[in-house]
């Protein structure tokens, strides 16, 4: 089992998948991270008051998991497929996150104002990151509600 975090507004004892709002990096689903201070980050751009959840995951193999080690040319054009609202049919998708620099690298990238070299030399200097999104019901099963605490 591994611990990961959600940042939030509010308490999730039970989180659910949102079909909402604008397009994200893995489509949509329920964004958690590995990364403590990712989540305290994510929690701090939300209104009112800032939550970080914590819960244990346990990985099901009988789901189908799209795991990126590292940024590359097929996360790439998996972030820009999902951002342009291509559905994809993963249960969980793994892997570092397109910031907003990396995000207007990527819009650079698919206006060709740059080349896809260029777009690695500029995003090769960013900090790493890490997102795990849960795509489906299904996918949620495989955490568990562990505690959160409020900023």
């Amino acid at each position: 089992m591994v611990e990961i975090f959600h940042g939030s507004n509010q308490i999730v004892k039970s989180p659910k998948i949102l079909v909402q709002g604008f397009y994200k990096d893995f489509g949509y689903g329920f964004y958690c991270t590995k990364m403590e201070k990712q989540a305290v980050r994510w929690a701090l751009t939300k209104k009112n008051t800032h939550c970080v959840n914590v819960y244990s995951y346990s990985e099901n193999n009988g789901l189908k998991i799209k795991k990126f080690d590292n940024m590359n040319d097929e996360w790439l054009d998996f972030i820009a497929s999902s951002r342009n609202g291509i559905e994809h049919n993963y249960d969980i998708v793994e892997g570092p996150m397109a910031d907003d620099t990396i995000w207007n690298y990527v819009e650079d990238y698919l206006s060709k104002n740059i080349s896809r070299e260029a777009f690695w030399e500029l995003a090769k200097f960013r900090h790493p990151t890490h997102q795990i999104v849960f795509c489906t019901a299904f996918s949620l099963e495989s955490l568990s509600f562990m505690r959160s605490y409020f900023l």
